[in-house]
C-alpha cells in the first residue's frame, strides 16, 4: 500500500489499536496527524518522535468547534481513521442515564463530528479520499451486547453513520467503511479477563491491516462495509 506523502488523521492514535495502525501507515509513507486528549498516553506511544508524526495536544473530539478547527489546519487530507472511543459495561439497572450519554458522546458523537470535518477537509482536494470508523461486534450483533447496552447503542450508531455516509459520498470518490472488532488481544484486555482464551482474540496488528487497507488508495471498490474483525472469537 502506497501512502507516500499522504496526510492521514488517526484519532485514538496513541492507544493500542491506534499505535498499530500508525505504525503500518508510517511504514507505507504516510504523514500521520494524531489529535490527543489524554497526555499520559503519549509517554508510551512508540511513534511519538517519528518525523512524519504530527501530534496535537488537548484536542477534545466531542467538541465540535475543536474538531472543526483541528481538521481545518491540515492541508490535502487523504484519509481520516476514527479509532477514538471508550467502553462501559453494566446491566441497564445499574447504568444511569449519564453512562448512556457518555458512551454516545465518546463513541457516536466523536465519530459524527470527525466524519463531518473529514468530509469537508477531503473535499478541498477534489481528489477523493477515505474515511474509516471503528464500530464493535455488539454494534452489528446487538444481542451480544447484553450487559453493555449503552456501549452497544453507541457502536451501532457508528455502524449506521458509516453506511449512510458511504452512500452520501459515493459520487465524490470518498469511500467510507468501518471495522467491527471483537475483544482485542491487548495487555489491558488480558489483565481484565485473565482466564479467557486470549489466543482466539484478534491482535491489534491484524485489525490494523484491515483498517489500513480500507484507508489506502489501493482500495478501489469497497465502501459502505462494516467488516467483522473477530479472529477466532
Amino acid at each position: 500500500m502506497d501512502f507516500a506523502e499522504r496526510n492521514v488523521i488517526v484519532t485514538g492514535g496513541t492507544g493500542a489499536l491506534g499505535e498499530a495502525v500508525t505504525g503500518l501507515l508510517l511504514a507505507s509513507g504516510a504523514i500521520c496527524h494524531i489529535p490527543n486528549l489524554i497526555e499520559a498516553e503519549i509517554a508510551h506511544f512508540a511513534h511519538a518522535a517519528h518525523p512524519r508524526v504530527r501530534l496535537a495536544h488537548h484536542v477534545d473530539l466531542a467538541d465540535s468547534s475543536q474538531v472543526d478547527a483541528y481538521y481545518a489546519e491540515i492541508d490535502a487530507i487523504w484519509a481520516s481513521i476514527h479509532i477514538a472511543g471508550g467502553f462501559a459495561m453494566g446491566p441497564i439497572g445499574e447504568s444511569p442515564a449519564a453512562v448512556f450519554d457518555d458512551q454516545i458522546s465518546i463513541n457516536a458523537r466523536t465519530c459524527y463530528l470527525c466524519c463531518r470535518a473529514a468530509t469537508l477537509g477531503i473535499r478541498r482536494t477534489s481528489a477523493g479520499g477515505r474515511i474509516v470508523n471503528v464500530s464493535a461486534r455488539p454494534g452489528i450483533e446487538p444481542r451480544s451486547g447484553a450487559g453493555m447496552i449503552a456501549y452497544t447503542a453507541a457502536k451501532a450508531a457508528v455502524a449506521a453513520i458509516t453506511q449512510s455516509l458511504a452512500e452520501e459520498l459515493a459520487g465524490e470518490a470518498i469511500w467510507v467503511n468501518a471495522v467491527a472488532p471483537s475483544i482485542l488481544n491487548t495487555l489491558a484486555n488480558r489483565a481484565v479477563m485473565p482466564d479467557a482464551d486470549h489466543t482466539d482474540w484478534p491482535t491489534t496488528e491484524a485489525v490494523a491491516r484491515t483498517i489500513t487497507f480500507l484507508a489506502a488508495p489501493e482500495n478501489q471498490a469497497t465502501r459502505g462495509a462494516v467488516i467483522p474483525v473477530y479472529g477466532a472469537a
